[in-house]
């Protein structure tokens, strides 16, 4: 399967959703864009690294990315490889000492976070952009792309890690999928259906 390469668009805060923010994801030469909806603290880790700041003590990424090059371990790429009920999946490629390519399972915000430090290319698939992917037609560029992310920051129904199903489900359903969500220590993925149950009190 032909792989699309991606770069990094825009990154905004919601408005509407604490702790949310949006992940802009641009086609490498096109114009489709992927918002991902993520969580503060990964939404921070990529900011630090796109501005070059230098926190005082190493983040949780910087710490994987010391550990991974202390044992000459490398990030080659980061692939969206899946998209199913609103949820990204992605996965990073990983090599040791020129040995064969580890695929190491990965929430898409935390391989986003690491192919910014690793400086490694990320990538999608034909069908992940076809049903979750939004077209920009006009040429204003960055602009466009920063208004992007400020829509699917406060926008409920984007395609995100997790999804507009949840304004089509009933309470019973929301509380059955919270719990699956905690068990599965999904927690963005649990605010988000906590958010919308505390909407229907």
């Amino acid at each position: 399967m032909k792989k699309i390469k991606l770069e990094i668009s825009g990154l905004s805060y919601s408005q509407t959703q604490s702790g949310a923010y949006a992940l802009v994801l641009g086609e490498s030469g096109g114009k489709r864009r992927l918002p991902i909806i993520i969580g503060g603290f990964e939404a921070q880790a990529i900011a630090i690294e796109l501005e070059k700041m230098a926190p005082t003590r190493p983040l949780t990424h910087d710490l994987f990315k010391t550990f991974a090059e202390s044992f000459s371990i490398k990030v080659n790429e980061v692939i969206i490889y899946n998209l199913v009920e609103g949820i990204f999946y992605a996965k990073l490629i990983c090599q040791q000492d020129g040995a064969n390519d580890i695929e190491v399972d990965a929430r898409t915000s935390d391989a986003i976070a690491l192919a910014v430090r690793f400086k490694c290319p990320v990538y999608t698939y034909e069908f992940i952009l076809s049903s979750a992917g939004i077209l920009i037609d006009d040429e204003a560029g960055t602009e466009s792309d920063t208004s992007l992310a400020a829509n699917a920051a406060t926008s409920s129904v984007v395609k995100t890690e997790g999804g507009d199903e949840l304004t089509r489900k009933s309470k019973d359903e929301l509380k059955d999928m919270l719990r699956t969500a905690i068990e599965d220590e999904a927690y963005e993925r649990a605010g988000r259906i906590r958010d919308e149950l505390e909407k229907r009190k």
